[in-house]
C-alpha cells in the first residue's frame, strides 16, 4: 500500500495537480453564447471550496466552445441528499460523484461505462479508475489528497518544544497539554477548535473517524466490513479528548464553531496544531510562511504508530449519467477532458483549486502541504489508507458527528457509549439499508 501510494503521489507530483463546502447557485455557462445543438453539461460538485474555480471554468468553456455548462455545488455534508433530489429531475446532472463501492451500489444504474473514453485514458494509473465486477470503469478518481495535523513550527518552538519531540500519541499529548497549560501566558493554545458546525464537522465525523476504521481493518486484515466491531474506539477517544481539551473553545459549544473560525485560529497564530488536508493550503498560504509549516500524523495511541504516516488517498470518483441524452454525455466527456488536459483547465485545477490529480497532462500545484505529504512518503512512513468508501452512508457520519458533539458537551463514559452505539450499531443498520 505504502509503495503504491508513493508511486502514485510521486507520479502525480511530476505530471499533475491537488484539491480543495457551502452551496452555490446553479450557474456557469448559462444561455449566453451557448449552442443547444452541442449538448448541455451539468456538474453537481462535491467540493464547496472549489466552487468559484469551477464556475470560472464553466464560463470559459462556454465562451470557447459554445457548449452550455452549469455547475451546482452541494453544501457540506449534503451531497447524497442533493444528488437524490437533482437526479429525480428532468434536467438531471450529467456529471456527478460517488465515493466508492457504497456510492456505486446506490447509483450503478446511472454510471456510464467510461472504459474506452478519452477521459479515462488520461489517467496515469488505473488505480484511480473505479471498476465494477466486470472490470468496466464506472468512475474516475480525480484528486489525490493527504491530511493529518498541520503544525505551525514557529509557535511550537515559541512554546519551548520542537517537532522531533512528537513521535506518538504520548508525546503529542505531553506537548499539547503543556502548551494548553501555558496558553494565557503564550497567547496561543495547542489545537484549533474542533468545530462541529456543518462547514467543519466532516473533519471529525469522516476524516478523524477514518482512523479507528483503518486500525480495525489493519488488525483484522480486511478492507471492508458490514459489521464493524469498534475495536479501535479507545484510540478514537484518545485523540478526540485531546482535541476538545487542549483548545481555546469550551467543548460544550463546539456545535456553533464554523470552519472559518477554526481556520482563523490557526492562521492568526492562536493555535499550534490544526487537523486538515492538502486542500487547506489556499487558506494558509501567505498567512504562515511555508518554512514554518509541518505535518504530523494523527496519533491515537496505536501500537507501532511511531512508523505511521499521513492519511493519503482518494474517495471522490467522477461519473457520467448514463441516463442523460447521448449528446449531453458526449459534451460532458469532452468538458472533463478539456478541464484536465487544456492549458486553461489544468492551470485552474492546479493553481486555483490546488488539486493534485492523477492525469497525464496535469500541472504540479503550488502547494507546500503537497510537498510535505510527499516528503512523508519518501521518509518511509506507512501511510494511513482512506477507508471512507466503506462508510455506509452520510446518515452514519451524521450520527457519529452528533454523538461526538454530545460527548464534547458532557464528557463521560455514558456519553462515549453513545458514540460507540452510533459507530457500531449505526454501521450495521445503515449497511442493512443498502442491502434492502
Amino acid at each position: 500500500m505504502k509503495k503504491r501510494i508513493a508511486v502514485l503521489l510521486a507520479s502525480a507530483m511530476l505530471m499533475t495537480s491537488a484539491l480543495a463546502g457551502l452551496a452555490s447557485c446553479k450557474s456557469g455557462g448559462g444561455n449566453s453564447g451557448a449552442d443547444a445543438s452541442k449538448g448541455h453539461v451539468y456538474y453537481l460538485s462535491f467540493k464547496p471550496e472549489a466552487d468559484e474555480a469551477w464556475q470560472e471554468l464553466a464560463k470559459a468553456y462556454t465562451e470557447e466552445t459554445g457548449v452550455q455548462v452549469d455547475i451546482l455545488t452541494a453544501a457540506s455534508g449534503t451531497y447524497e441528499t442533493q444528488l437524490s433530489s437533482e437526479m429525480s429531475k428532468t434536467d438531471a446532472p450529467t456529471i456527478f460523484q460517488i465515493n466508492g463501492p457504497n456510492g456505486y451500489a446506490r447509483w450503478k444504474d446511472f454510471c456510464y461505462d467510461l472504459t474506452d473514453t478519452d477521459f479515462a485514458k488520461e489517467l496515469n494509473s488505473q488505480d484511480f479508475a473505479f471498476k465494477d465486477s466486470d472490470g468496466k470503469t464506472r468512475g474516475i478518481g480525480y484528486v489525490l489528497e493527504t491530511y493529518g495535523i498541520i503544525v505551525n513550527k514557529k509557535l511550537l518552538e515559541q512554546s519551548g518544544h520542537k517537532l522531533d519531540e512528537i513521535t506518538n500519541f504520548e508525546t503529542l499529548k505531553a506537548v499539547a497539554d503543556d502548551i494548553h497549560a501555558n496558553a494565557a501566558t503564550n497567547g496561543f493554545d495547542a489545537f484549533s477548535t474542533a468545530g462541529m458546525e456543518s462547514s467543519t464537522d466532516w473533519r471529525f465525523k469522516t476524516h478523524l473517524a477514518n482512523l479507528p476504521i483503518y486500525l480495525e481493518y489493519k488488525a483484522d486484515g480486511i478492507d471492508t466490513t458490514k459489521t464493524i466491531k469498534g475495536s479501535a474506539l479507545d484510540n478514537f477517544r484518545n485523540i478526540w479528548d485531546l482535541y476538545i481539551t487542549d483548545a481555546p473553545t469550551d467543548s460544550a459549544v463546539l456545535a456553533s464553531k464554523t470552519m472559518a473560525e477554526c481556520t482563523a485560529e490557526f492562521t492568526d497564530g492562536k493555535a499550534v496544531f490544526y487537523q486538515n488536508g492538502t486542500w487547506a493550503y489556499g487558506d494558509i498560504k501567505g498567512k504562515i510562511a511555508d518554512e514554518d509549516l509541518a505535518y504530523l500524523p494523527i496519533y491515537t495511541g496505536a501500537e507501532g504508530e511511531e512508523n505511521q504516516g499521513l492519511c493519503t488517498g482518494t474517495e471522490n470518483y467522477m461519473c457520467i449519467n448514463s441516463q442523460a441524452d447521448e449528446k449531453d454525455i458526449e459534451a460532458s466527456l469532452e468538458f472533463l477532458k478539456w478541464v484536465f488536459t487544456s492549458e486553461t483547465g489544468t492551470d485552474a485545477v492546479a493553481n486555483k483549486m490546488g488539486f493534485l490529480t492523477p492525469f497525464k497532462s496535469g500541472k504540479t500545484p503550488d502547494n507546500y502541504l503537497v510537498k510535505l505529504a510527499n516528503d512523508s512518503l519518501a521518509s518511509g512512513k506507512s501511510p494511513v489508507s482512506w477507508n471512507f468508501s466503506t462508510i455506509p452512508s452520510e446518515d452514519w457520519k451524521n450520527g457519529v458527528g452528533d454523538a461526538l458533539t454530545a460527548y464534547a458537551a458532557k464528557p463521560g463514559d455514558d456519553t462515549w457509549d453513545a458514540v460507540k452505539v452510533a459507530f457500531v450499531d449505526g454501521w450495521a443498520s445503515e449497511y442493512a439499508k443498502i442491502e434492502g
